[in-house]
């Protein structure tokens, strides 16, 4: 049997994983709101979107080592 990793907690890569979520959720905003004729909106709605998104990301990535 093969025995379980344990994964250990990398604050830079945990760090490194919101903030790559953050800039893609405020990119595609920026997009959006770019189609829409409003890119500041976009971006504040991809950053309102973003974070708690990569919040989300970063919890289930290193859930098991918390």
């Amino acid at each position: 049997m093969l025995a379980a990793m344990e994964q250990s907690f990398e604050p830079a890569g945990a760090g490194a994983l919101l903030g790559g979520v953050t800039v893609v959720c405020v990119l595609i905003g920026a997009l959006i709101g770019w189609a829409a004729g409003s890119i500041g909106l976009g971006i504040l709605g991809g950053a309102f979107i973003g974070i708690p998104l990569g919040v989300v990301a970063v919890y289930f990535r290193y859930r098991d080592s918390l």
